[in-house]
């Protein structure tokens, strides 16, 4: 069975950005796995750290469930993410253990810096998956089948400076959005976080803006997540492009036009 993994920073950023091409996947048979790097544990204004971190992971467990996704768990606190050997030797094992032939992760240019380290560590993480000499954390055995990288639509769908990001792909999440939103909802302490802390008000009506936007943006789909494919060197084929392959008939790719 493929596998597809989904390496986030913060519990909730698979949630929106994410698990419509995952449940898309998933309808087609194949197995998904589900990191956030961060811990979660300052996302709070109303719980002390340790009580934010339990309840942020027993969210996101919950979350997995309505996914149908394995569950890894976070390797850092919130803030506190870095590029580190260390910290890529514990990604590393993540992969290893997944050996997912699709890899999902952020944009490399994200509204935070725990966006893009954990798309910088998702990345190298891939690209040394077949590295014997690069011992993961905990050591998990390599493998050689090629991985292929693909980076979500940044918060807001432009660059921290404004402009505008236009995937390589759409993929037409209509008919998981429901479900989509439903394994956002398990995050409910996210709910007044979002509200105090970047004016979201209903976060689930915050995704639901933001898959019709990309939606829209297709020019076909009500409801849409983008994709950008990371160029193959050191990770898969040049023509690779296993996500466009097993979601053609759901898919409006922009480098054809």
């Amino acid at each position: 069975m493929p596998a597809v993994l989904a390496i986030a920073s913060h519990p909730d950023d698979i949630e929106f950005y994410m698990a419509g091409a995952m449940l898309q996947l998933a309808a087609r048979g194949w197995d998904l796995h589900y990191a956030n790097l961060c811990d979660g544990s300052r996302g709070s204004t109303t719980m002390g750290q340790a009580e934010c971190a339990a309840t942020r992971l027993r969210e996101a467990k919950a979350a997995c469930e309505v996914l149908g996704a394995t569950h890894y768990d976070p390797i850092y606190s919130d803030m506190e993410a870095s590029y580190t050997t260390e910290n890529l030797r514990k990604v590393a094992a993540i992969v290893r253990l997944a050996k997912p032939t699709i890899l999902l992760t952020h944009s490399p240019i994200d509204y935070m810096e725990d966006h893009e380290t954990a798309c910088r560590l998702a990345v190298s993480a891939a690209f040394s998956h077949a590295m014997p000499n690069l011992q993961s954390i905990p050591d998990v055995p390599t493998y050689s089948d090629p991985v292929t990288v693909y980076h979500a639509m940044p918060v807001g769908n432009k660059t921290p400076l404004g402009e505008a990001v236009v995937p390589h792909m759409y993929v037409d999440e209509t008919d998981v959005i429901e479900t989509k939103v439903k394994a956002l909802a398990c995050h409910e302490c996210q709910k007044q976080w979002l509200d105090e802390s970047q004016g979201m008000d209903s976060y689930l009506q915050t995704l639901r803006d933001l898959s019709r936007e990309v939606g829209s943006m297709s020019g076909r789909f009500p409801f849409a997540e983008g994709w950008r494919r990371r160029e193959h060197w050191g990770f898969c084929g040049p023509n690779d492009d296993p996500l466009k392959d097993a979601l053609a008939d759901i898919i409006v790719d922009t480098r054809e036009s």
